[in-house]
């Protein structure tokens, strides 16, 4: 208190003891997002300059860097394009030889069953051309043997119908191979399909209509193995 009986007022000085540690942090500047902080509060314009010319400084040391860490990566993303581009490249060559690849092995398939086919038919027709006259004699065997099929005993009749079993039995086998008689009793007139041997004049049919058939006529399929051999109407005996 003063001597005037009013007591004193005091200006306090905040005062702050470091040990070595944190005497030697105190001096040194610290980093923190970008700024520097000293130790009290009058230092800290100056390290606010030093830290804005320390900053762009660095900052300029981050960019040369960027620069030079750029020339590699766009060499090596300008070589992976590339190779990208040749892969494909690859890729597209791949799937069209693989294209042409596919179509020559569906023509071959193709031409491989058509002259498979073409072969099988030609050796069906050979046969079937062999055994035509076969056909046609057991054929008129079996007419000319029902004419006088009353006139015979009956073991000749069960000997008859066995041999008609056989014919039976044979033009199944061949019509499961493909041969088919060519209609012709009753049917127009068709110079691809029928042979004309005999005319007849008569009104009973239609002018160039088949009224008998003579020979039997077969086909294999869409080929003609032998055309029919017939009596043709002319129809013309009204006017005679």
């Amino acid at each position: 208190m003063a001597p005037d009986g009013k007591e004193k007022k005091w200006s306090s000085i905040p005062v702050r003891f470091f040990d070595e540690d944190e005497e030697s942090e105190a001096n040194e500047p610290e980093e923190s997002n970008g700024e520097f902080r000293g130790a009290d509060s009058a230092d800290e314009g100056s390290f606010g300059e030093n830290s804005l010319s320390g900053s762009g400084s660095e900052g300029s040391r981050r960019r040369g860097a960027d620069v030079v860490m750029s020339g590699p990566m766009l060499a090596e993303l300008v070589a992976t394009r590339a190779e990208l581009k040749r892969v494909e490249g690859e890729l597209a060559e791949s799937q069209e030889r693989l294209a042409r690849r596919q179509a020559d092995f569906d023509n071959y398939r193709k031409r491989t069953e058509r002259e498979r086919g073409e072969a099988y038919n030609r050796v069906v027709a050979d046969v079937v051309n062999k055994l035509l006259p076969v056909i046609d004699n057991l054929r008129r065997a079996l007419e000319a043997e029902r004419s006088m099929e009353a006139n015979e005993s009956e073991e000749f009749r069960h000997f008859l119908h066995g041999v008609e079993l056989i014919n039976k039995q044979l033009n199944e086998i061949l019509e499961s191979l493909g041969l088919e008689a060519v209609p012709a009793m009753g049917e127009p007139f068709d110079p691809h399909l029928h042979e004309a041997v005999v005319t007849e004049a008569t009104d009973e049919y239609e002018p160039d209509t088949v009224i008998q058939e003579l020979v039997r006529g077969y086909r294999l399929g869409d080929k003609l193995l032998r055309p029919a051999m017939v009596k043709v109407s002319t129809g013309t005996g009204g006017n005679n």
